[in-house]
C-alpha cells in the first residue's frame, strides 16, 4: 500500500478544523513520518496510524509547528515497545535543536534513534529497496529541508514476448540473472522481453520561497506535497516569511508535470479551502487536493 494519510494541515497557529502539520507516507513496508508538529500522537490515533509503522522520521527545519509533536511520538515509541531502528532526519543546523526534543527518553532514543541529518545543498540520506531519499535544500529563513523519495526503474517481463522468444523454465532466470541468453543462432536479450516500468516518486516540500530546490524536489514526481500557506493577494506577505501562495505551488507542479499535487499547510487568516483549490486551478489542471485533516490521499498509480 502506498498512501499520504494527512495528520495536520495548519500553519503557525492550528485552528479548530486544523491541526498543526503531521504527514505520513505509507510506502509499502516503510513509514516516513514528515514533520511531526504538537498534537501528532493524537492525530496519528485518530487516523489509525501506529508508532510502530514508523520507520523514518524526517523533520524540514525547527520551527514548533514543525516538530513540537517530537516528544509526544517518541515517548509513545518508548511506552509502546518500538524496537525496530527509526532513521531520523532534520537540519544538520539543528543537532541542538533535536537533542532537545529527544530528551525525555535518552537510553531509549541511544538504542532505536539512528540520526542522519542533511547538508549541503543536496544530501543522499538513504538509498535501499524502497528507493532513495534525498534532502534538498529550501529557502526559508533558517536552515531547511525538503525531501524526495525515489523508487528505481525496474524491467518487468512480459509473458507473452517470452513465449514469442521461445524462452521458458530455468532459461527465464538466467536471463533475467545476464540479461543476455543465446538460443542456438539467436541472441535474445532482457530488453526484448521486458518493458522499463519508471519508479514512483513522493515529494515533500515545506516552509519555502521560491528557488531551485523546490523545483528540482518536484520534478515529475508522482505525489507533491506542498505548502500553499498564503492566496495570491498576500503574496508580499508570503515573500516576506519565506512561503509559497497556492499559486506558485500550482505553477511549480505544473511546470514539473507532476502528477498528483496536495496543497497544505494554510493560514489562520483564509476560512474557505475552496480560495486554494480554485487559485491552484488555475494554473495546473492535473489531480489536486486541498488537504483536510485526516484525510487520506493514495499514490497515483502507476504508469506502464
Amino acid at each position: 500500500m502506498r498512501e499520504l494519510v494527512v495528520l495536520g494541515t495548519a500553519s503557525q497557529v492550528p485552528t479548530r478544523a486544523r491541526n498543526h502539520n503531521g504527514y505520513f507516507l505509507r510506502w509499502d513496508e516503510q513509514g516516513f513520518l514528515f514533520d511531526p508538529g504538537e498534537g501528532t500522537q493524537r492525530q496519528m490515533t485518530l487516523a489509525g496510524v501506529s508508532v510502530h509503522d514508523v520507520t523514518r522520521i524526517c523533520v524540514t527545519h525547527f520551527h514548533g509547528d514543525h516538530c513540537f509533536g517530537l516528544p509526544g511520538v517518541l515517548s509513545r515509541m518508548a511506552l509502546d515497545g518500538v524496537e525496530h531502528a527509526v532513521h531520523c532526519h532534520y537540519p544538520a543546523g539543528g543537532r541542538d535543536s533535536f537533542a532537545r526534543l529527544r530528551w525525555l527518553w535518552p537510553d531509549y532514543a541511544d538504542k532505536v534513534l539512528r540520526e542522519e541529518p542533511a547538508e549541503g545543498e543536496r544530501t543522499d540520506l538513504a538509498e535501499e529497496d524502497f528507493g532513495r531519499l534525498t534532502a534538498v535544500r529550501l529557502d526559508h529563513g533558517i536552515e531547511a529541508y525538503g525531501y524526495r523519495l525515489t523508487e528505481p526503474d525496474v524491467r518487468r517481463i512480459r509473458p507473452d514476448r517470452l513465449a514469442a522468444a521461445g524462452i521458458s523454465g530455468p532459461a527465464v532466470g538466467e536471463l533475467q540473472r545476464r540479461g543476455v541468453l543465446r538460443l542456438g543462432d539467436r541472441t535474445v536479450t532482457l530488453e526484448d522481453v521486458s518493458v522499463l516500468r519508471s519508479g514512483q516518486t513522493a515529494a515533500f516540500v515545506m516552509d519555502t520561497r521560491l528557488c531551485d530546490g523546490v523545483y528540482e524536489l518536484a520534478q515529475r514526481a508522482d505525489l507533491l506535497i506542498i505548502e500553499s500557506t498564503f492566496l495570491a493577494a498576500d503574496a508580499a506577505l508570503a515573500a516576506e516569511f519565506g512561503h509559497l501562495t497556492a499559486g506558485q505551488a500550482a505553477q511549480v507542479a505544473a511546470r514539473c508535470s507532476v502528477r498528483s499535487l496536495v496543497l497544505t499547510h494554510f493560514s489562520r487568516r483564509y476560512q474557505d479551502p475552496l480560495e486554494f483549490y480554485r487559485e491552484a486551478r488555475e494554473h495546473y489542471d492535473g489531480e489536486l487536493v486541498v488537504a483536510q485533516d485526516l484525510m487520506r490521499v493514495p499514490v497515483p498509480k502507476r504508469v506502464g
